[in-house]
């Protein structure tokens, strides 16, 4: 490796060289910060500013460059430079926008921006140009599991940008459920009427499609490796297996309708003419635009009633907590297949809420001038009669008890996701049988009998330590934030999309296939090129540990959230960096500190905490060090000073991965350095999770949890570090908490631990 030279820039735009003295910042960067190459610019960003860096790189050697300028949120491809270790010094948003243009505030500010040049330069020292990751996989074939309308998409869309794709379907045909449907909810204006649901032109662009090959009655049987070099087994119902290679995996696998017979209450198994809204397509596809007759006795219909949010959106047991998106829209389409066989058949849409998503109220105010009778009310029974159905209702308008009745009702039912095995809870339920079987036999008990595992029939067959399905949100659908990262999974380079990720109709599961696509497209490139996936994407480096080091506490291999890491015959963690999104919560993890990446380690972290000068304890300037997520709390401070929201000049704020890669001995060698107060800013965890990777806030909390043992030995008050849930739009409470801290601090004293 070449011998380290650290250059150190400094920009005066952006109103950076009217508040700071920038050439005592280059003197510091010079003398304290060790950079060999020192240059201030008018403005670093303009073409001028990046060819002297890049001039220096060239002919100077210089290899490791301190941008000092604005955040490392801003101008990322400006300041892009290859082979070369990058550090940023946010003097813009993290100094001169966050503080007040006082002149008595001068000097503290002056101090601030000071310390982050420092810093800047003691993490460019820690850190080694990335490399790339030497386990690259160059296959870029995509795999979709599922041949319904989002998988037929995603290969479609795939395909359309030139990729080969495998088509994997478990029944003998594609189309899926949309293949079923009658017609589907109109895509487009004028929303008026029911619609061809193209499945049948979908099929056929799939089997002329030279770049997509389709496996009918195949599931897979094993799927291991990693982005861009999966191995999967594709099982034939009738014998044989062939093993295909693989970049990248998009899971389409779609939804089960819930069961009806489910809902006694509601007629379903007590009378043949109470069926669910698949049940109605296929009483349509027979009558083909004719009319449509009730199961029982062949009588055309002349009254139906469609009962939404049968057996869903309810808090009964064994019904479904959720709303499946769809279902009032297509109570809408098939009221219509009445009326416009038969505009005097009376039909009538009973509804607690009505939810058109997608089109607005153009469909519903279509049904309207055609007939349909919508009621707002609350179904409790269907009760067969000699004459017909009884529906009993609450009229949620008028208040008051109704009776309507009806040939035929429809149940509007949900989706359930075709997710596969639920692992956690399947673990879950073996740690509570293990562990009531040790209570029992210390107790000299009989073991109960425990309760019953989860069961289902397994999508992926995962060959990974955490098991053979992709993890599940509590619903039972795949885990996938709908937000900041739609489509990704807790396995990378695997996808998934449509009913299987969340309830949605068809034109929502079109767009999520063509989502996906693209994602798995972006991984399957970035494999190739040894970089990481979302939400690092481009990330060359890779965790690296000191097997000397090691004591085998298996902690990083537990608390990795992506299933990066096995071990191998003599318990050493294995990394398999392809797999690796770059988070740092096995770094975090690490009780010997042996983990680590090239341009992100506890070093580089820990020399940035020791890199600040600490004033005296004497000072009255005391210090509060804030390690904040780089995807949420830190932009969230960014903004903040964007809107002139500023917090106490006495922070120094350190961007991390992810608040799960925070490593304990940070806080501690903080504390004994001086800091008076410690903050860590993570996203918010739990059920409704906005973590980019997905655990790493759970895990820090759990971790912080234990540091008040360790302030109590330091004999330091607990309130000195606080751990808070900071989303990216909280641009006024992010400075607040900062300057929560600031007052805590003044009220409780400086920290006794100063020198």
């Amino acid at each position: 490796m070449a011998d380290m030279k650290v250059g150190a820039y400094i920009c005066k735009g952006c109103g950076i060289g009217e508040r700071l003295d920038t050439a005592q910042l280059a003197m510091i960067a010079q003398k304290e910060g060790k950079a060999q190459v020192v240059r201030e610019h008018e403005f670093l960003c303009n073409a001028s500013g990046v060819e002297m860096i890049k001039n220096d790189i060239a002919n100077e050697g210089v290899n490791h460059v301190v941008i000092a300028a604005c955040s490392r949120r801003a101008k990322v491809e400006t300041f892009n430079f290859e082979n070369v270790a990058i550090s940023r010094a946010n003097l813009r948003e993290g100094v001169i926008w966050a503080t007040p243009a006082d002149a008595d505030k001068k000097e503290l500010v002056q101090e601030m921006a000071a310390d982050y040049v420092r810093m800047g330069c003691a993490e460019s020292i820690k850190m080694l140009i990335p490399r790339t990751n030497p386990s690259l996989g160059h296959n870029k074939r995509i795999l979709v599991v599922g041949g319904g309308i989002s998988g037929m998409t995603a290969a479609i869309e795939s395909a359309k940008t030139g990729y080969d794709v495998l088509l994997v379907e478990k029944t003998g045909s594609l189309g899926g459920w949309a293949a079923k449907l009658h017609k589907r909810v109109p895509n487009r204006e004028p929303y008026a009427e029911p619609v061809d649901t193209g499945i049948a032109d979908l099929i056929k662009q799939i089997e002329s499609d030279k770049h997509i090959k389709v496996f009918l009655n195949s599931t897979l049987s094993k799927t291991s490796g990693s982005p861009g070099q999966f191995s999967v087994d594709i099982s034939k119902e009738s014998g044989g297996t062939t093993t295909e290679n693989i970049g990248g995996i998009i899971m389409a696998s779609g939804f089960t309708p819930y069961d009806m017979n489910k809902l006694p209450y509601l007629g379903a198994g007590k009378s043949k003419d109470v069926v669910d809204q698949l049940g109605l397509e296929a009483l349509a596809k027979a009558a083909k635009g004719g009319a449509i007759k009730r199961p029982s006795d062949g009588k055309e219909v002349k009254s139906v009633v469609f009962v939404q949010c049968a057996g869903q959106r309810s808090d009964k047991e064994g019904e479904l907590p959720y709303c499946s998106g769809h279902c009032c829209n297509t109570s809408i389409k098939q009221a219509m297949y009445f009326k416009n066989q038969n505009p005097d058949i009376d039909t009538n849409v009973i509804y607690t809420d009505l939810r058109t998503p997608g089109n607005g109220e153009d469909f519903y105010r279509s049904a309207q001038k055609k007939g349909v009778t919508f009621t707002k009310g609350n179904v409790g029974e269907v009760v067969p009669g000699s004459g017909g159905l009884e529906v009993k209702f609450k009229d949620l308008i008028l208040n008051d008890d109704a009776v309507a009745k009806a040939d035929l009702v429809v149940l509007a039912t949900g989706q359930v996701a075709n997710s596969g095995i639920d692992m956690e809870a399947q673990l879950l339920a073996e740690a509570t049988e293990r562990d009531d079987a040790k209570k029992a036999k210390d107790a000299g008990e009989a073991v109960a009998q425990h309760q019953e595992k989860p069961k289902g029939v397994s999508i992926l067959n995962l060959t990974y330590r955490q098991g053979p399905d992709l993890p599940h949100l509590k619903y039972g659908f795949n885990d996938s934030h709908f937000i900041c990262f739609p489509y990704e999974t807790r396995r990378t380079g695997i996808y998934s999309c449509g009913p299987v990720r969340r309830p949605m109709d068809m034109a929502q599961a079109i767009e999520d296939a063509t989502g996906a696509a693209l994602k798995a497209i972006q991984a399957v490139e970035n494999a190739g090129l040894g970089r990481a996936a979302h939400p690092r994407s481009g990330d060359l480096s890779f965790p690296e540990f000191r097997k000397e080091g090691c004591t085998q506490c298996k902690r990083c291999t537990v608390e990795c959230p992506f299933g990066a890491i096995d071990e191998d015959e003599a318990r050493y963690p294995v990394f398999n960096e392809s797999r690796c999104r770059r988070c740092g919560t096995c770094m975090g993890a690490c009780p010997v500190r042996v983990i680590s990446f090239e341009n992100y380690s506890v070093d580089t972290v820990g020399s940035q905490i020791k890199g600040v000068d600490m004033p005296d304890q004497f000072s009255e300037k005391p210090r509060i060090l804030v390690l904040a997520c780089e995807n949420d709390a830190y932009p969230a401070l960014d903004m903040a000073a964007m809107n002139h929201i500023q917090y106490s000049a006495f922070t120094r704020v350190i961007p991390v991965r992810c608040l799960g890669s925070v490593n304990t001995i940070w806080v501690t060698d903080a504390l004994n350095s001086g800091y008076d107060g410690v903050i860590l800013m993570g996203c918010q965890k739990g059920e409704n999770y906005q973590c980019h990777f997905v655990k790493g806030s759970e895990i820090a909390h759990t971790r912080m949890s234990k540091i008040d043992d360790t302030l109590k030995q330091l004999s330091l008050e607990v309130e000195r570090v606080k751990t808070y849930e900071v989303a990216i739009t909280d641009i006024q409470r992010a400075p607040a908490l900062i300057n929560e801290m600031a007052e805590t601090i003044q009220k409780i004293g400086m920290s006794p631990l100063k020198f």
